[in-house]
């Protein structure tokens, strides 16, 4: 069986590294062209292509996925399978070319989460269970029947990046169960619409947006705790700070407590003692943040922030958006 794989970041690594190991012909890995990064704008490949290079794979870059030079390229390969993880949407010319079709990894229990940032989403919406599905494209974005799943509890204390590492594991090994079903004409093709209840509420999964990291302070202590986490560390919530002398700065939070303590201050006030503790109330509570990093600094703890960041309970927070 001849295999294509699209794929960009590390989670896709994961998916490609096992058909690897588990002797699949990977006629070509297809991702995104080399672009400049940082702050030196130095060219930077995708972490799929090194991966690609270091095994001695086909490497294909379309600028364009509708290029016809790229879509000969495709037909003369002769796939059987496209495997698609972590990549772009991809036009019908492409995911309906293999006579296997195009199955694609998705990071989350469809139905639910659709869309970009299932992981981010789910923890943000204070989920106690995600996992990773396996589908075929279709025209509608991430709506086709479903070949298999598998479940990942989110802990109390995990945050984006622990359920990311979690589903990129979970998803490899459920690429490798689901390319063995295929190979063996023997899989179910579920489709999404049968695991819809009638009342039940679908949780999309849209992109997040700069303007959508801001803390609402306003909300209960489990729902800003569970929004910071949802974020950490990429790509990371974040308040205004403002100074007595309203000179504002952006501070991003990625590690923080919740303190469910009866208060009647300002939700978005700060509470600290300049020394050891930093915190912000919300509206039943506070937020102690631990692991933060002021705009143009790094990233530290709120001990080591307070010794160079002089602050007290003059300051406040802001749901103003920060300046870029």
């Amino acid at each position: 069986m001849k295999i294509i794989f699209m794929g960009t970041p590390d989670f896709a690594v994961e998916s490609l590294d096992i058909l690897i190991k588990n002797n699949y012909d990977i006629v070509a890995v297809v991702t995104v062209p080399d672009k400049p990064a940082g702050r030196g704008q130095q060219v930077q490949q995708s972490a799929v292509k090194k991966y690609a290079v270091e095994k001695g794979l086909t490497i294909l870059q379309p600028d364009k996925l509708k290029d016809e030079t790229f879509l000969n390229e495709l037909r003369q390969l002769k796939a059987d399978l496209q495997i698609v993880v972590a990549f772009r949407m991809l036009p019908e010319v492409v995911w309906n070319m293999p006579p296997m079709g195009t199955i694609n990894l998705h990071g989350s229990l469809l139905p639910q989460y659709r869309g970009a940032a299932p992981i981010n989403r789910a923890i943000m919406n204070g989920e106690k269970e995600t996992g990773v599905s396996t589908f075929f494209l279709q025209h509608e974005i991430d709506t086709g029947k479903i070949i298999l799943q598998k479940k990942t509890p989110i802990e109390e204390n995990d945050n984006a990046g622990t359920v990311h590492d979690k589903l990129m594991h979970n998803g490899a090994s459920l690429i490798l169960k689901t390319v063995k079903a295929i190979e063996s004409h023997s899989y179910p093709q579920i489709d999404q619409n049968t695991l819809i209840g009638k009342d039940a509420k679908i949780n999309s999964a849209p992109k997040i947006f700069k303007e959508d990291c801001i803390i609402p302070w306003h909300q209960t202590t489990k729902q800003v705790y569970n929004f910071i986490r949802g974020l950490s560390p990429y790509p990371a919530a974040y308040t205004i700070l403002c100074s007595p002398k309203e000179i504002n700065t952006s501070l991003k939070v990625f590690m923080c407590e919740k303190q469910n303590t009866a208060h009647s201050a300002l939700p978005g006030s700060v509470h600290t003692d300049s020394k050891t503790f930093l915190k912000i109330a919300c509206a039943d509570g506070y937020i102690s943040l631990l692991d933060i990093q002021l705009a143009g600094k790094k990233r530290m703890p709120v001990t080591d922030f307070l010794r160079g960041f002089p602050m007290d309970n003059t300051w406040k927070t802001s749901s103003e958006i920060a300046p870029k």
